[in-house]
């Protein structure tokens, strides 16, 4: 919504002297009340002093990506013009797009394919749709191992390279620190999305692809062999019982409670491990995950992007906006203030990050392994059929073999 404001001193004198009035734009920002907005408000008050003509005001709201998708459904579906630029978690873009809800930036960028191959690869796949630039990233997360480095050195054991190895150094140390409370590794069972990377790790480290061109491209064996290794992890008392009930912030919790020997789970985590309720506090260590045997490391790319609405009335603006929030001056103000992980793969070896974050030496070879989940505009159905599979497999309603043939078929149906 353009308004105009008059600008000037605080009197009439001071306005006369001041010199012609100046027309300001304001653009209506939306980001999640979980992603720092008071970083984020540091971001835009740089984008202000080099655009005077532009104000940015921020909304926020959601604290998770379905509260924040169901937001901004409503306001987009109304046509309604009061927001410019929102955030979106990266497998929404190619939802919006289909909808007709963003505005393709492929002119306003540039040289595209420069642009793109400055960023992490995977951003460069997530926020293209059938050839057209729909987002551009904000910034990086990936699904991370995180050990307990005391653990691992006082019984003389190395960071596991594979599923395998992970279950026979947590049976280890499990039975020499005979704790009752501590599991060997926690990870997400319960039907949410975490539970999609948790079926897609040990599948896309196998070399195999879920989606190929927007058609179903499952590979029955292998689905089969990722379900049953979670399941064998279960059965060899390396995770609990009850992993079917385990949400994202469950494993938080346990891990920082120094319930856990490893846990898989996204870059939020490292802060609360250092924070001073935590048990674990300067005891932890992150690593790439570990892949089935005779695999590669792969891990599950999370990380949020800007897109611009397609009923905004200040698309010039907007655009302007995203493409300086998501450049590698702004990625590195996030990384500095807020942690954030860049999507620059530079910025992971800067000094200023570094000092910031010494631990994002140690994050650049997660988020490198890391692939986008399927980019598809039936998204949000492919989501359900995947990890109400995960859920059921691990609560031991279904075999792996019966869930991948109903997930097949599920899926067939909505990837036509």
């Amino acid at each position: 919504m353009q308004t105009t404001t008059w600008l000037g001193g605080a009197g009439v004198a001071a306005l006369l002297l001041a010199g012609p009035a100046v027309a300001q734009t304001e653009l209506n920002v939306f980001v999640s009340s979980q992603h720092q907005p008071e970083v984020m408000r540091k971001a835009f008050d740089r984008f202000e002093a080099a655009n005077p003509e532009v104000k940015v005001k921020i909304q926020t709201g959601g604290n998770t990506s379905e509260l924040q998708s169901q937001y901004l459904n409503t306001v987009l579906s109304a046509e309604d013009p009061s927001l410019d630029v929102f955030i979106l978690d990266i497998i929404r873009p190619a939802q919006f797009a289909a909808a007709g809800w963003t505005v393709p930036l492929d002119e306003a960028v540039g040289d595209k394919q420069a642009l793109l191959a400055s960023y992490l690869p995977a951003y460069a796949e997530a926020n293209q749709v059938d050839g057209k630039l729909v987002a551009l990233p904000a910034f990086a997360d990936a699904m991370f191992l995180y050990y307990r480095k005391d653990l691992l050195e006082k019984h003389g054991l190395a960071v596991p390279k594979t599923w395998t190895e992970l279950a026979e150094i947590a049976k280890k140390v499990q039975a020499a620190e005979n704790d009752p409370k501590l599991q060997g590794v926690s990870f997400q069972g319960k039907a949410i999305e975490g539970a999609n990377c948790t079926f897609l790790l040990p599948y896309w480290s196998m070399g195999k692809e879920l989606v190929t061109n927007g058609k179903l491209s499952l590979d029955k064996d292998a689905a089969a062999r990722s379900f049953q290794t979670w399941l064998d992890l279960v059965g060899a008392g390396v995770a609990k019982k009850n992993i079917a009930e385990v949400a994202t912030d469950d494993t938080r919790k346990e891990f920082q409670a120094g319930n856990a020997l490893f846990a898989v789970l996204w870059s939020y985590g490292w802060a609360h491990f250092q924070g001073p309720e935590s048990a674990v506090k300067d005891k932890v260590g992150v690593a790439v995950l570990p892949a089935v045997e005779g695999g590669q490391s792969v891990s599950c790319i999370g990380g949020w992007q800007w897109g611009v609405s397609a009923y905004s009335e200040n698309p010039e603006e907007a655009t302007r906006l995203v493409r300086f929030m998501s450049s590698p001056e702004t990625s590195k103000l996030l990384a500095i203030d807020g942690a954030l992980l860049p999507v620059f793969p530079a910025l992971y070896e800067d000094p200023d990050v570094l000092k910031a974050a010494p631990w994002f030496k140690d994050a650049l070879p997660v988020v490198q392994t890391a692939r986008a989940r399927p980019v598809t505009p039936r998204y949000n159905e492919v989501s359900e059929i995947i990890r109400t599979s995960v859920n059921a497999v691990l609560a031991g309603t279904t075999p792996p073999e019966g869930a991948v043939s109903q997930m097949e078929a599920r899926l067939r149906r909505v990837l036509r």
